[in-house]
């Protein structure tokens, strides 16, 4: 076993005895430098300083940084407080590591890294720290460079690696509480790498960050493919693979290599594509960005399929709300209410093996807070993405008694953006099941997110997620999932429509 060797330093303040002189206190600084392989004794150091020993004291927590296995401390500074020490980093070997590609590849466990006061908000995963120093660092050319010029795929190209296997304090920020992958953050640092990629594809100069907003305007479903381990490297890479006028599309592939198979397929894990949007700062209205000029085979396949789902986005728009007027729609709604009828006027004939829709609602409120937002002031949508998640995940763990596990999550439209102060309320529930595979059974939460604004009396739909959840052949050993049904018309609406959704994907 490899031996782990992490320190970290704690200031301890104490009150004295002296009860007489309640101002008085001590405090010691403990430093611990372990170094061990689960075989060796703990070596615990604990230094007591006081007002004559301040160079000591200014040495070891000035100086004091944190790190992994994978790289050695940086060397104690005596003059002055190194300011990137300040925040807690975590460093890995090959920060810098070149893909087959030959694009530079963003570590997750990098330790490059702002002091937090210089962030535009303090809340970041480990991947979205990372992003943002990228967005820091990117080469910008000249003032004279036009502001519209076309740019192929490469160029965007971006790689961020999580090195699960040797960064143990990055693999637990990513574990659950069944030594899985946490999904939500993992779609969140995806909103957050498809931020960066549309960043580098429009920005020419500096001059361009002040007039030029991108914003997500929706993600296409995405399907889980085959499980992520936290215990397994990964690495998503992601690039622009079409360009409208003022909308862009950007394809993230989430691999994770396996040693059963060298099939570069296999280690496929999940596909997203994004659609981002330009906006002019001051006028709100649509800006015209880079356009895009696939080079390779590979380019040009991406670039028609992108064209083609664009044009079917276009069509599900313009359509108008579906109207259920035919017998046959209405044979529909009747069979799916009828259940529920039951339910409500005669509870104790009910079927045991059926529950309303109300019944399975789970929600939750907060206030947006300034450390959410994004370099646009908003509310970052990956913030968004997690909370959905979550809450989701929360709903089919009590729905199915057990922890769910996830498959996939439909297209997602970002209606109205979401602003600092703004007070969100998260509202899920089980809106069907699929019970056709006793051994594998679906379960479809949707969570809708309202923004409101007590002040004004308003309350409008930012977002609609809607996520597949199914349950492990151990799990329903111990009772079978039930069956939902609707109590008013409004919901059975909402089922059929997502019925009609799933079997067009």
């Amino acid at each position: 076993m490899r031996a782990l060797r992490f320190g970290y330093g704690v200031a301890v303040t104490t009150l004295t005895k002296k009860l007489r002189y309640p101002s008085l206190y001590t405090t010691r600084f403990l430093l611990l430098n372990h170094n061990y392989d689960y075989r060796c004794r703990n070596p615990h150091k604990s230094l007591n300083l006081s007002s004559k020993n301040p160079q000591i004291f200014n040495r070891l927590f000035c100086s004091f940084r944190s790190y992994s296995s994978s790289g050695p401390p940086d060397p104690p500074s005596i003059s002055g407080i190194d300011p990137n020490s300040v925040a807690s980093t975590v460093s890995c070997p090959n920060s810098q590591r070149l893909q087959d590609d030959d694009v530079s590849a963003i570590d997750a466990g990098s330790s490059l890294r702002k002091p937090v006061c210089m962030w535009p908000g303090m809340y970041h995963s480990p991947a979205t720290n990372a992003l943002w120093q990228a967005r820091s660092i990117f080469d910008t050319p000249s003032s004279d460079v036009d502001s519209i010029t076309e740019k192929t795929p490469s160029h965007s190209r971006t790689t961020i690696l999580y090195p699960f296997s040797s960064d143990y304090i990055l693999r637990e920020q990513y574990r659950n509480p069944w030594d899985g992958i946490r999904a939500g953050k993992l779609l969140e640092d995806l909103d957050a790498l498809a931020g960066t990629i549309s960043f580098k594809h429009c920005f020419n100069n500096a001059g361009m960050a002040d007039s030029l907003l991108l914003v997500t305007a929706s993600v296409d479903k995405m399907v889980i493919k085959k499980p992520i381990l936290v215990d397994i490297d990964l690495k998503i890479v992601g690039a622009v693979t079409w360009v409208g006028r003022s909308s862009m599309e950007i394809q993230l592939e989430v691999l994770q290599p396996t040693e059963e198979t060298s099939d570069p397929l296999d280690s496929q894990a999940l596909v997203a594509n994004f659609t981002f949007v330009a906006r002019d700062s001051k006028t709100g209205k649509s800006a015209i960005i880079n356009q895009i000029t696939p080079e390779t085979e590979r380019e040009k396949s991406l670039w028609k399929e992108a064209e083609e789902r664009n044009k079917l986005r276009k069509k599900r728009r313009q359509e108008k709300k579906k109207e259920i007027e035919n017998e046959k729609e209405a044979e529909r709604l009747n069979a799916l209410l009828a259940e529920g009828r039951v339910f409500i006027d005669m509870p104790a004939l009910a079927d045991r093996d059926s529950i309303l829709i109300k019944d399975t609602c789970l929600q939750n409120s907060l206030v947006c807070q300034p450390q959410q937002r994004n370099t646009h002031g908003r509310i970052f949508g990956g913030f968004l993405m997690r909370r959905a998640f979550e809450l989701a995940f929360a709903t089919a763990y009590t729905f199915a008694g057990s922890a769910p596990l996830f498959l996939e999550v439909d297209h997602v439209d970002f209606l109205k953006p979401v602003d600092v102060g703004n007070f969100l309320r998260l509202k899920s529930c089980v809106l069907f099941t699929e019970l056709e595979n006793p051994d594998k059974p679906l379960i479809n939460v949707e969570v809708v997110a309202h923004v409101t604004r007590p002040e004004f009396r308003s309350a409008e739909v930012s977002n609609k997620f809607y996520f597949t959840f199914t349950t492990s052949s151990d799990a329903m050993r111990n009772g079978r999932i039930r069956s939902v049904v609707p109590a008013t018309e409004e919901e059975a609406r909402r089922i059929i429509e997502r019925m009609d959704a799933e079997k067009q994907m």
